[in-house]
């Protein structure tokens, strides 16, 4: 598997997948395995995908200073990538969490992103989910088997105050509200072992999130550079919603949104088919 040395001595883990014009992936989580992604519905006939390990993530290594786990800190390891492909510019497709780094490395690096596709992004400068829109997805589930055992374990996840081994137990259990169907196929996307282990992952991530003072000037700064960019959501994503979409979208001049009716949290795996079509007309756009 390629890796390389990024700008602080970081070993960080890559893949190249399929065939085509480069396509570089930043996954979500944070801290989830690179090879959750898989081809991506299929996109890997369509292009060569380089999906990246972050820092402290999948194979890659942990760094010596945990404030570089920073999603804004992290838009240097993308620099470091393209820099280590020898691309003069790149597209780039990013998921969830991973769509805080994406905006990040095209802010802070104006013009060395041709095109950008975000899937199911997590929001434009910190987790941005809408609570009245959850509640309503939620309780859109309301008949299926598996409810009563989501909705409580959510219950005890939104009243926090847990252990990182309970949270991670109660995530588990509210699986079923990021995916269109639950079913055993889609149960068996959910590999334990990609998961990040380390307790302290995810708050260094999101250490860096604008808060109310800083907000404004940092969606001035995402805003600044004119990328195309195309914002994909799942209808019945009840992990995030649409919200966090619907703003990315309209924070950016040059964005273009799309909602898949039948899709969660991951549609690559719900409608392959029109995502893949989504995403190849998108970035074939000269």
């Amino acid at each position: 598997m390629p890796h390389f040395a990024s700008y602080d001595d970081t070993g960080l883990w890559y893949e190249r997948l399929g065939t085509g014009a480069p396509l570089v992936v930043l996954p979500g989580g944070p801290g989830t395995d690179l090879r959750y992604l898989a081809g991506l519905g299929g996109l890997d006939r369509h292009r060569e995908l380089i999906p990246l390990d972050g820092r402290a993530s999948g194979r890659s290594e942990v760094p010596h200073d945990r404030a570089t786990v920073a999603f804004t800190a992290q838009a240097r390891d993308v620099e470091a990538l393209r820099e280590h492909l020898g691309l003069e510019r790149l597209d780039l497709l990013a998921h969830s969490a991973g769509c805080l780094t994406a905006q990040e490395y095209a802010a802070a690096h104006p013009g060395r992103v041709r095109r950008a596709v975000l899937v199911t992004p997590v929001g434009r400068a910190g987790r941005e989910p809408d609570p009245a829109e959850l509640a309503d997805l939620h309780a859109a589930r309301a008949a299926e088997p598996w409810y009563p055992a989501a909705a409580a374990a959510q219950r005890l996840l939104t009243a926090g105050d847990l252990t990182f081994l309970q949270q991670g137990m109660l995530q588990v259990r509210t699986l079923p509200f990021a995916w269109h169907e639950w079913n055993q196929r889609h149960k068996a996307e959910h590999v334990p072992g990609h998961a990040t282990r380390l307790p302290w992952l995810r708050a260094a991530f999101y250490a860096d999130a604008a808060t109310p003072d800083t907000l404004a000037d940092r969606l001035a700064r995402l805003a600044g550079p004119r990328v195309p960019y195309l914002v994909i959501a799942g209808a019945s994503d009840g992990m995030i919603g649409t919200a966090p979409a619907r703003a990315v979208a309209e924070l950016h001049p040059d964005a273009r949104l799309e909602v898949l009716a039948r899709s969660g949290h991951r549609p690559w795996v719900e409608q392959p088919a029109e995502f893949v079509q989504l995403v190849t007309e998108f970035l074939n756009t000269p």
